[in-house]
């Protein structure tokens, strides 16, 4: 295959995936080497770059997923009928916040940082695909802990969990708020 083939291909595959997927797994599943994967993928970010497209190119970590643009958005919602979702209470925000800044963590973490029972939060996020399991704890238990998913990424419009917005202010920006007063 050329290059114009394999980002036609990689396109083909990620229109039809429709979910996040790796340069690793387009690599295996299209049977090329992932730096040519990856070409095809820089390619395509930059072809949909173009003001023409109404298509973008996400990044989210190690994902890539093939969305519309932004600004397309009032036309795709119109055209799908598509209900606003129910925004997130406050509740739910408070609860993945906890798990967005501390992943993985027990249900019971959750619960001692908030400081009430967080079972009906945990599940609404699960069922938004904000969050998902990421397995068992080594603790007395085993308890599930939980992550944030991709989706909370594109939700958020975040490339990743680094792009978090700091908890604290620096040691320099309290001496300087400081200062200012």
């Amino acid at each position: 295959m050329d290059k114009a083939q394999i980002e036609s291909v990689v396109e083909a595959v990620l229109f039809a995936h429709g979910e996040p997927i790796g340069a690793a797994k387009l690599a295996a599943a299209l049977e090329l080497p992932q730096p040519l994967v990856e070409q095809a993928l820089a390619g395509l970010r930059a072809r949909y770059q173009k003001p023409e497209s109404g298509l973008c190119l996400l990044h989210l970590g190690e994902h890539w997923q093939l969305a519309t643009k932004n600004e397309c958005g009032p036309w795709v919602a119109k055209a799908l009928e598509s209900r606003r979702a129910a925004p997130l209470t406050p509740a739910a925000l408070e609860t993945l916040t906890v798990i967005a800044y501390n992943q993985p963590v027990s249900r019971a973490f959750i619960e001692q940082v908030r400081g009430v029972d967080s079972s009906s939060s945990v599940s609404g996020l699960l069922e938004k695909g904000l969050i998902e399991e990421a397995g068992r704890l080594d603790l007395p238990g085993r308890p599930v802990s939980f992550r944030t998913t991709d989706h909370f990424l594109r939700v958020f419009g975040l490339s990743c969990l680094a792009d978090l917005p700091p908890l604290h202010e620096s040691e320099e920006e309290a001496a300087a708020g400081e200062g200012s007063k």
